[in-house]
């Protein structure tokens, strides 16, 4: 059964084309839902649940970020679960949004010393967890979201993105 609908909007130029977006979306998150739903026994309804991304650029995301965290600056990536859900609480129809900032994601990426893909699959399975539940602001927490990144990325062929750092 397919886990997920994956809805696709780039609202800035400079992003992959929309079909290179769709395919890596659907590996990723796909990879990500089959990783939660297998691995973590995370219950799903019998439906696919809807995502939504959105792919903007810098000063997109800063709004964003300004006028619902109150932090006026870009950041990476940003999530907005549909409906509030603790990990493995069943979500409903309608997971949420994951909204990525392009010039972050690249600069970010270069100073990583991993390829923008590479980057860009990291923050897409960071903000799906955060669509779940999962959270990074108290260190048992992080040291929880971090290894499922870490599991996830595996499974797509990924280094660990946190070998050397304390949790978040």
């Amino acid at each position: 059964m397919q886990l997920l609908d994956i809805q696709i909007s780039i609202e800035t130029e400079g992003w992959p084309a929309e079909e290179v977006l769709e395919v890596m979306a659907s590996r990723v998150l796909g990879a990500a839902a089959d990783f939660l739903r297998d691995e973590e026994k995370q219950p799903f309804p019998g439906m696919p649940v809807e995502v939504s991304l959105v792919f903007c650029d810098d000063d997109t995301i800063q709004d964003i970020n300004a006028e619902w965290r109150n932090q006026d600056k870009p950041t990476n990536v940003l999530s907005f679960p549909a409906f509030p859900l603790v990990p493995g609480g069943k979500p409903g129809p309608m997971l949420g949004d994951i909204i990525i900032a392009r010039e972050t994601v690249a600069r970010e990426a270069v100073d990583l010393g991993k390829s923008f893909e590479e980057h860009l699959t990291h923050l897409m399975v960071h903000g799906f967890l955060h669509l779940f539940g999962y959270d990074h602001m108290e260190v048992q927490e992080a040291e929880r979201m971090e290894s499922l990144e870490t599991r996830i990325l595996a499974s797509l062929g990924l280094s660990d993105p946190y070998a050397g750092q304390d949790p978040l």
